[in-house]
């Protein structure tokens, strides 16, 4: 995994304050927008969206490129890929 900070995300989502399931919710929004290839980052509060981004990212078949925490965010990147 990269680092979520490192890399230029096509675009950001803040889904701060948001509890299960509108994190997801309005994550797989916004890639539903995005073009193939195209990276989401987010920003969440929810513990349980750790959980949720994994298990969305090996269902969907999107990458989770990195997932990360700092204090009581968390980060996570992802690629789009179909």
């Amino acid at each position: 995994m990269v680092s979520s900070e490192s890399t230029v995300a096509d675009e950001e989502l803040d889904a701060t304050g948001l509890t299960c399931p509108m994190p997801l919710l309005k994550a797989k929004q916004a890639l539903n927008r995005l073009g193939v290839g195209a990276t989401l980052r987010v920003r969440a509060t929810d513990p349980g969206s750790e959980r949720d981004f994994a298990v969305f990212a090996r269902q969907s078949g999107h990458e989770l490129l990195s997932a990360s925490r700092e204090g009581d965010v968390f980060l996570y990147l992802l690629r789009k890929t179909s």
